[in-house]
């Protein structure tokens, strides 16, 4: 745990290292910034090949990759065909790790595990639900002093994956949520204060009293704040664990088709144990490399995260690959091309 936060607190700065002395330049989502800069790191001490990568948030991180001012993009939330339809040229998707989104909160006088169930966070972020008190919540958590008070929303300020993360959730259990405000990476928000990254979120929640945010699990385990447990889609209370994202991810991959793209959703998945919100994260990569120097460092890197990288990512609490889908990316690996091979 300790060791997550010490890389996590580095990955808020929006640059590792310079960029002028890297091989390989890289820019997106905060959602997976901490394993990010732990596997960079790990890579350059090892290989000598050394990554800048900007968390500056999945909309910023395929902005970029669109514009090919960096070598890969990364992103939580997974390309669409609108937004495939404007890339120069045909790019893959490479699931790197699973990660899980908590709500989080600041409720006076309570720091313990609030219960709650999709619908409700649907209710709470749309703004049906206003008092900390309302029945629908002190039902849910009997025994627990719930204050009279306003439930003040934080949400994503800029396009965020997380956002994706959350509200394709919501779009899943609530048919009113997914009429308006949908899903995707930024929202018309109907109430709330909105925070730039994972970071500004969890310093909103951190310092408002009655505050009700979502984040990924490192800012909210960094930053000392409570997270909710939640009833997943067999109805069973679930708090967010390797295992629980893991399992997630298990039954997903396993009714994969051979010629998938890789982008897939496994929130709300079946099981007793999967918890809801969950998501793989992605590196954009361009099929053909324009640059067959960095598009071989690249490759490398592919297959060393894949490889390798795993026991760094438990470590950060992040769930690594299911082996049946290291080896589905190991052949979409093979099919990148270099310039004048």
């Amino acid at each position: 745990m300790l060791k997550r936060l010490t890389f996590l607190a580095a990955a808020l700065v929006a640059t590792v290292g310079t960029t002028r002395a890297q091989d390989l330049n890289g820019a997106g989502a905060t959602f997976p910034a901490p394993i990010y800069t732990k596997w960079f790191d790990m890579y350059a001490q090892e290989t000598g090949i050394k990554i800048n990568y900007q968390a500056i948030g999945s909309g910023g991180g395929i902005k970029q990759f669109t514009s090919q001012t960096v070598d890969f993009g990364a992103s939580d939330a997974p390309m669409s065909d609108e937004e495939m339809s404007k890339l120069p040229a045909p790019a893959f998707h490479f699931p790197t790790v699973m990660g899980a989104v908590v709500i989080t909160y600041n409720i006076p006088g309570f720091d313990g595990a609030l219960k709650l169930t999709g619908d409700l966070i649907a209710d709470i972020f749309s703004g049906r639900v206003t008092k900390w008190n309302d029945s629908r919540l002190t039902s849910l958590n009997p025994g627990v002093n719930l204050p009279n008070s306003d439930i003040l929303v934080v949400h994503r300020s800029d396009g965020s994956g997380t956002t994706y993360i959350f509200s394709d959730y919501l779009s899943s259990v609530s048919p009113a949520w997914k009429t308006s405000p949908g899903t995707g990476k930024e929202l018309a928000w109907p109430v709330g204060l909105g925070g730039k990254g994972n970071d500004g979120v969890t310093g909103l929640v951190k310092q408002t009293p009655g505050s009700i945010g979502y984040v990924e699990l490192a800012y909210a385990v960094q930053n000392k704040l409570p997270y909710a447990t939640l009833k997943n889609r067999d109805g069973f209370w679930v708090v967010p664990t390797l295992e629980s994202v893991s399992e997630d991810a298990a039954g997903t991959v396993k009714i994969l088709p051979a010629n998938t793209d890789f982008r897939i959703s496994i929130v709300n998945a079946p099981g007793k144990g999967s918890y809801p919100i969950c998501s793989f994260t992605w590196l954009l990569v361009y099929k053909t490399q324009t640059d067959a120097v960095k598009g071989k460092k690249l490759i490398a890197f592919l297959k060393w995260y894949m490889h390798k990288g795993g026991k760094a990512a438990e470590d950060l609490l992040y769930s690594p690959l299911p082996p049946a889908m290291v080896k589905m990316l190991d052949k979409q690996i093979s099919e990148i091309k270099l310039a004048g091979k």
